[in-house]
């Protein structure tokens, strides 16, 4: 039945399943994006004093100056702590419509809170312990009041993730060769990749990973969840480990959601090594033989695995440039001594 699925899935988005990123993501009406509120997520997401020992900041496993995540296979939290998945990027993370590999966070909004407070990541106690040491420092309290002037609490967990999901909303890294191509600059692409674009269309890897984003089309707050490993009878599941972790089952608890995972982003996946939700995979060709085994039961030969990873290198995307911001300083007194 799930196979059945997936086909039909393909069916329905092979019309419309690659297209160009566009050059904006979409903004919800409750969160509009101004210099101040981008300013302050920008100065957020790199502020290390977010986590319990000052030692971890959104950017830490996150990097913009990288693929948008840390090259690891899982990332190293608070007092060296490591957790079960791999960091996602998060260049073009806000034209998903669910966040997380679990797409347990309904937002960008959502997500950008939620490591800040867990213990095996950044460490916070509570987000009082977070507002109190922001509050402290004059400088976020006039950033705050001038990324929301009328709140009479400016310094809060709703406005803190408004915040850093704004400056989020401006990692957008388009004009890739695909994208160029797709808008007419044919010569964009190389043959092989020419030819790789077509072979994903024929094995059916667009009935999950479609749409401008290759994470599939869908209204946000409506993830695009999909079995993984679909095919688990073979070498590649058990030497990479990919039935330990139950996906969305360990949100939810629910036994249909055992093993259904958030599809990830395509674009820039060249960067973004190792591969997979507890980055077992360490090189992209190796990955997309994967792929082909456990989602749809193909043995991809050499040739036809050149050409797709030719193909996904063009997706590598221009990044806009991003200057590392200078935080607020506490004059005569560490800020970690805020209880």
């Amino acid at each position: 039945m799930k196979l059945v699925t997936l086909l039909f899935a393909f069916t329905a988005l092979k019309a419309f399943a690659m297209t160009p990123l566009p050059k904006t993501p979409p903004v919800p009406a409750d969160n509009k994006m101004t210099p101040a509120k981008i300013n302050l997520g920008k100065i957020l997401y790199f502020e290390p004093r977010l986590s319990l020992n000052g030692t971890i900041s959104c950017n830490t496993c996150h990097n913009v100056m990288l693929g948008g995540e840390d090259n690891r296979s899982v990332s190293v939290g608070v007092n060296g702590q490591r957790g079960g998945r791999s960091a996602p990027t998060v260049w073009n993370a806000a034209f998903h419509s669910v966040q997380f590999w679990d797409g347990r966070a309904l937002s960008l909004e959502e997500q950008a809170v939620g490591p800040i407070t867990n213990p095996i990541e950044m460490g916070m106690p509570n987000f009082d312990v977070v507002i109190e040491r922001l509050s402290s420092i004059e400088e976020y309290v006039d950033m705050f009041k001038k990324a929301f002037p009328k709140d009479k609490k400016p310094i809060s967990k709703v406005n803190i993730g408004k915040a850093i999901a704004t400056f989020e909303r401006t990692l957008i890294s388009g004009n890739s060769p695909f994208d160029l191509y797709k808008s007419g600059k044919k010569s964009a692409m190389s043959k092989s990749a020419i030819r790789g674009m077509k072979l994903v269309e024929e094995t059916g890897c667009l009935a999950c990973h479609s749409g401008s984003n290759f994470s599939g089309d869908n209204k946000m707050g409506e993830g695009n969840f999909q079995t993984f490993p679909v095919f688990a009878e073979n070498e590649y599941v058990k030497k990479y480990d990919f039935l330990k972790d139950n996906g969305r089952y360990e949100t939810t608890q629910k036994e249909e959601d055992k093993h259904i995972w958030r599809v990830p982003t395509w674009r820039n996946i060249a960067l973004t090594a190792p591969y997979f939700h507890n980055g077992s995979v360490a090189t992209l060709e190796e990955a997309v033989k994967v792929m082909a085994k456990v989602q749809l039961d193909k043995d991809l030969n050499d040739k036809d695995t050149a050409d797709i990873v030719s193909f996904l290198e063009s997706l590598t995307g221009k990044f806009p440039k991003i200057d590392m911001p200078r935080l607020p300083s506490t004059p005569k007194r560490s800020i970690l001594d805020v209880k």
